[in-house]
């Protein structure tokens, strides 16, 4: 056999084994493995398991019929809900201020697909907005809560848009929104953050349900530690048989 010949067979051989090699790390049911645990979808059947729910959570539908359009308040000015009148068998998650910004509510929020509502403050949040573009991208909606979580009652008109105004402004450069909806602080307001609400560019005012038994179109405002919280009322939601719908849907 002629040197040119060895020197083929050679190359073709080492082409063999390489890629046998290569077919059997492909193979390799441990990496198939960790490349799926890399790469978790977040909804599958199994996530109510992983959370320590008693079933998986149902979505809620669209709503129906479509609701009317809020009746603006005298002059025109927001609406001021704390219910929503609906015969969907919904309820809504909201959570203010900011403050706390534990992971796992990234990966709650994403494995069951909750439709929550982040009212935030822009002096509480500081530097942690980057956690909330993060909820953003799994479907939380973000709204306004003032710029410094000031009593609004009493306050002159130019302090409280100063305050409502500012904070629209602040979450039109972090991710490009402007919120219509807007809760204040301590759910404490007059008709004059109704006036510098609507000059801010708000629809809705919005308060929350104050009951102790969950009934459809509540409200509901989420204290800390939100984890816990959060699966605490999804089991009173799935024991009463409702569903967490899309607030911004209703108003």
């Amino acid at each position: 056999m002629t040197a040119r010949a060895l020197t083929a067979t050679a190359l073709a051989a080492a082409l063999l084994t390489a890629s046998l090699a290569g077919c059997a790390r492909s193979a390799d049911p441990v990496e198939r493995l960790d490349k799926k645990a890399t790469h978790p979808t977040g909804t599958d059947s199994q996530a109510h398991h992983r959370w320590g729910l008693p079933t998986p959570l149902r979505p809620a539908r669209p709503p129906s019929p479509h609701p009317r359009p809020l009746t603006a308040g005298p002059g025109g000015l927001p609406s001021v809900v704390d219910h929503i009148p609906t015969h969907d068998k919904v309820v809504f998650l909201t959570y203010d201020d900011g403050a706390e910004r534990d992971p796992r509510f990234v990966d709650l929020v994403r494995e069951l697909r909750l439709p929550v509502s982040m009212f935030l403050t822009d002096s509480v949040v500081g530097p942690g907005y980057g956690h909330f573009a993060r909820l953003r991208e799994v479907g939380a909606n973000v709204q306004n809560h003032t710029l410094d979580h000031q009593s609004l009652r009493g306050l002159p008109y130019a302090g409280q848009r100063a305050e409502i105004c500012g904070q629209q402004d602040k979450l039109r450069e972090r991710f490009g929104i402007r919120p219509r909806l807007f809760r204040p602080p301590h759910g404490i307001y007059d008709t004059t953050t109704l006036r510098a609400a609507a000059d801010c560019g708000v629809s809705a005012v919005v308060l929350w349900t104050k009951r102790p038994s969950l009934r459809p179109g509540d409200i509901l405002l989420v204290g800390p530690p939100q984890v816990e919280q959060t699966l605490r009322l999804l089991r009173e939601v799935q024991e009463k048989g409702l569903r967490v719908g899309r607030l911004e849907d209703y108003l």
